[in-house]
């Protein structure tokens, strides 16, 4: 029953934070904007303990999501097969590339900082 107090609570920020991001027109999504009251609403116990047995019990099961993804693959191995090569150098180069960025980003606000 915890449990689903706490599927109840993580449901509930989520429209919430979808009704405050379309109505009021944020440049957010809604389920960001739900993770946000969320984070604010586990200062309380009311809302920290069923959340936390709902969590317990997604992380248990969270292997389940990957079959998806391992049917998905498995039915487009051809693809991955004739396109592997290149879906690779990009994902390298964007990764690398998202990692510079960052860094520059970081750099030039620490130095604003200390200036």
């Amino acid at each position: 029953m915890q449990g689903l107090r706490g599927l109840a609570w993580l449901l509930a920020m989520q429209s919430v934070g979808e009704l405050l991001s379309r109505g009021l027109g944020l440049p957010f999504p809604g389920p960001v904007m739900g993770m946000l009251l969320l984070v604010l609403a586990l200062r309380w116990p009311v809302v920290r303990s069923p959340v936390a047995a709902c969590a317990g019990f997604l992380l248990s099961h969270l292997s389940l999501l990957f079959v998806p993804v391992g049917v998905g693959v498995m039915t487009h191995l051809g693809l991955l097969g004739e396109f592997g090569l290149r879906m690779l150098a990009v994902i390298v180069l964007s990764t690398w590339i998202g990692l510079a960025v960052t860094a520059l980003v970081l750099h030039r606000l620490r130095g604003r900082r200390d200036a």
